[in-house]
């Protein structure tokens, strides 16, 4: 892995790409933050994201986190930006403190009832395949109205928007159009519950700029800050 210096510089560059494209779109530059994504690094990535002044990371996966977590300050908020299965429900919701990829009803409302017994209350957003990529996880656009309304019937999780991922693409435009549909998708989310959904994950390094343009409010970021991932 990369240095803290190293890092530093790279974190540096990254935020000087979100300030760039928020100017082009006319946005205040702290309108969008940056979550580094830890991923099969050590838990240096995280100690390093900490040191720099970051608030959160990003975690794909749940065993990861229970492993590094406990070596964190505890301060330090903790992501999960993979696919959860249902069956890592609990241990999700006790070791991270916003869970990104609610992407089906029946998950929004295992995870509803399980923090409300545990006493616990959590961030959530729901993950849509906005560019509808079979490779990718996240619900139908059709869908996203039916996870919301499971999320928003258990008190224990605190809807705060959407998230995307778009499909690999050598056309600029693919992107484009994925994180486009992901905003429509919260504006007519928002008029139909009556509710706010400020957050809009989308964009990684490769493509943070028209992510930025089409509304973005987190930039998800691995490889460009801490090198190259070990093999997992």
């Amino acid at each position: 892995m990369v240095t803290y210096d190293q890092f530093a510089g790279r974190c540096e560059a990254v935020l000087g790409r979100i300030r760039q494209a928020c100017l082009a779109a006319g946005r205040a530059p702290d309108s969008v933050r940056l979550l580094p994504v830890t991923k099969t690094h050590p838990v240096d990535a995280a100690l390093f994201a900490h040191r720099f002044g970051l608030p959160a990371v990003g975690e794909n996966r749940v065993q990861e986190a229970l492993q590094k977590r406990p070596q964190a300050p505890a301060e330090l908020r903790w992501e999960l930006i993979g696919h959860l299965q249902s069956n890592k429900a609990k241990q999700a919701l006790q070791r991270f403190d916003v869970i990104q990829s609610v992407d089906s009803a029946e998950l929004a409302a295992r995870l509803g009832r399980i923090a409300g017994e545990l006493g616990l209350v959590r961030e959530a957003l729901i993950q849509v395949n906005s560019g509808d990529d079979p490779a990718k996880f996240g619900c139908d656009l059709a869908a996203a109205p039916a996870v919301l309304e499971a999320a928003l019937a258990y008190p224990a999780l605190k809807v705060t928007g959407l998230m995307a991922i778009a499909p690999l693409s050598d056309d600029p435009a693919v992107a484009t159009r994925t994180f486009e549909a992901l905003r429509r998708c919260r504006d007519e989310l928002e008029a139909r519950f009556a509710v706010r959904l400020p957050e809009l994950s989308m964009g990684m390094s490769g493509d943070l700029e028209p992510a930025v343009a089409a509304g973005s409010t987190c930039v998800r970021v691995g490889s460009a800050l801490f090198g190259e991932r070990p093999s997992a």
